[in-house]
C-alpha cells in the first residue's frame, strides 16, 4: 500500500467509527434514509453514505411556559409548571416530529390552559395534583404518537393578583376569628352548666355555703395587705339587738 494512501486510510476510520453512550441510541441515515439503529458502544457506519442522528434515552424534564388562564368562575391566574418524559421510541420522536422538546413543552401548555379554564378558584388551590393527572392523561395520549412516555406532570406556581390575595387574607382572618368566638361561646356554656351545678349541690347540702366561704377566706392567704368583709344578714343582726334590749331590761 503506498504510504500517501495510509493518511487517508485513517480518516475514512475515523469518519466510520461512531462511539453511542450507554444512555445512548444512534439513528442511522443511509442516503437520506433510516435504515436502523445503534446500540450503546463502538459501532461502524459507512462513510460518506451513512450519518447518525443521537438520541438521549434519559428521562428529561421541561418547562410549562408561565402563562395567564382565567379560571372557570372568572379569576385570573399566572400558572406553570414542569413536565417529565422520556424517549421509548427514537424512531417515532425524529421521523414524527421536528423538536419532540419543545413539541411536548408546548402542548402541555395549551393542556394546562384548557384544564384549568374548566376549574374554579377554589379547585385550582386544592386540588393542584388531579391538575397534573388531567393534564397527564391529555398529553401521554399525543406523546405516544411521537414515540415520547410522559412520566408525570406537576405544577409548579399559581400566582393570583394582589387584590385578591388581600381579600383572601381577610376571609382567612374571618375565618379564624369565627371559630375562635365558636370555641369562646362553647366554652361559656360549659362554665354556666358547671356553676348552675355547683350552685344546686350548695343549695341541696348543709353548710356547703359556708364551707365554700371558708375556703375562699382560706386561699386568700395572711397577706397584711388583704381585707376580707363578712358581710352579716340584717335578721341576724336584728335578732341579735333584741337579745340584747332584753337582757338588759331583765337587769
Amino acid at each position: 500500500m503506498p504510504i500517501f494512501l495510509a493518511p487517508f486510510i485513517i480518516f475514512l476510520i475515523v469518519l466510520s467509527v461512531r462511539i453511542v453512550q450507554q444512555y445512548e441510541t444512534a439513528l442511522v441515515f443511509t442516503l437520506g434514509r433510516f435504515t436502523r439503529t445503534l446500540n450503546p458502544g463502538l459501532n461502524i457506519i459507512t462513510p460518506f453514505i451513512e450519518w447518525t442522528r443521537n438520541v438521549d434515552m434519559r428521562v428529561l424534564t421541561r418547562d410549562i411556559p408561565r402563562q395567564q388562564v382565567i379560571t372557570k368562575d372568572n379569576v385570573p391566574v399566572t400558572i406553570n409548571g414542569v413536565v417529565y418524559f422520556r424517549v421509548a421510541n427514537s424512531g417515532k420522536a425524529i421521523l414524527e416530529v421536528q423538536d419532540y422538546k419543545y413539541a411536548i413543552s408546548q402542548y402541555a401548555q395549551a393542556a394546562l390552559r384548557d384544564v384549568v379554564g374548566g376549574m374554579s378558584f377554589d379547585d385550582l388551590l386544592a386540588e393542584r395534583q388531579k391538575i397534573g393527572e388531567e393534564i397527564e392523561k391529555i398529553v401521554a395520549k399525543e406523546a405516544a404518537v411521537w414515540g415520547l412516555e410522559v412520566g408525570a406532570i406537576k405544577i409548579q406556581d399559581v400566582d393570583v393578583p394582589e387584590d385578591l390575595k388581600k381579600m383572601m387574607s381577610r376571609q382567612a382572618s374571618a375565618e379564624r376569628e369565627k371559630r375562635a368566638t365558636i370555641t369562646k361561646a362553647e366554652g361559656d356554656k360549659l362554665a354556666a352548666m358547671n356553676l348552675a351545678e355547683a350552685a344546686k349541690t350548695m343549695a341541696t347540702s348543709v353548710g356547703a355555703m359556708q364551707l365554700r366561704t371558708l375556703q375562699t377566706i382560706d386561699g386568700l392567704g395572711p397577706t397584711a395587705s388583704n381585707t376580707v368583709v363578712i358581710a352579716v344578714p340584717m335578721e341576724l343582726m336584728q335578732l341579735a339587738k333584741t337579745l340584747n334590749d332584753k337582757i338588759a331590761s331583765q337587769s
